[in-house]
């Protein structure tokens, strides 16, 4: 059963279109791999799935209820209630730099659903304990590695128990060898069921992990298929161009 549709999405910033018709789907418990050139759409594409971008056109359906319909948004409450079904990983981390680790992860769950302070903090220990930054709670962000900011970027976005993850080039801005950490993370969440949409240029993760590979170029979603398919029988030459480049 697919947990998005995604129908003739549109999206241009003036008179540059970024994305053009396009269209897939995502299963329930599915990993989902985007690849491609820089500059291809990917990341205004998972955006917009959280409605950090506005498409021009077409729809988006996340379990059964529209974010978007031809164009037309469903009101706020609705948009509300079906992006907090999703958590969203950045490049950045974008983690509050004069808040502890624990008080990161606290902040949207105290807030945002008014929890208890103690089923936070209770929380937020399990989760730093499962990405391996247990003993990191009292540390500023400024005290961490970009892959400990990065754990704890992925730990706060579990805080919010979504039902998918989209993660937009989560090892892009790390040094090589801190790459590997995170990225056990999330072949952990794999492991786990949870379903992802993950924007990546890591091809050899992608190959390994994803149950699903989405090649885009030039706005649009040139191939779809296995990682078998993509990366060992690509259907068309600008996919085996591109892999031929990024694989070296």
């Amino acid at each position: 059963m697919a947990i998005i549709e995604v129908s003739h999405m549109k999206k241009s910033f003036g008179p540059l279109d970024v994305l053009k018709d396009v269209s897939f789907d995502i299963q329930r418990n599915e990993v989902v791999a985007v690849i491609g050139p820089s500059g291809s759409g990917k990341s205004t594409m998972l955006r917009s799935l959280v409605h950090l971008e506005e498409i021009n056109g077409g729809s988006i359906k996340v379990q059964d209820q529209y974010l978007v319909k031809d164009g037309a948004y469903s009101a706020p409450k609705q948009i509300k209630t079906i992006t907090s079904r999703m958590g969203m990983v950045f490049q950045h981390f974008n983690l509050f730099p004069h808040l502890t680790v624990q008080e990161n992860l606290a902040l949207a769950p105290k807030y945002v659903k008014k929890e208890s302070k103690d089923e936070v903090n209770r929380r937020g220990t399990a989760l730093l304990q499962k990405v391996g930054l247990a003993d990191k709670a009292g540390v500023y962000p400024a005290n961490l590695s970009g892959g400990q900011k990065q754990r704890v970027a992925i730990a706060r976005a579990l805080m919010m128990n979504p039902d998918i993850l989209l993660f937009d080039e989560p090892t892009s801005a790390l040094d090589p060898e801190l790459t590997g950490e995170v990225l056990e993370v999330i072949k952990q969440l794999a492991r786990e069921n949870m379903t992802m949409i993950i924007v990546t240029h890591e091809m050899g993760f992608a190959r390994d992990v994803a149950d699903r590979i989405l090649f885009m170029d030039h706005g649009q979603v040139i191939e779809s298929g296995t990682p078998e398919q993509i990366f060992y029988h690509p259907k068309t030459d600008r996919t085996r161009e591109f892999l031929n480049r990024a694989m070296r």
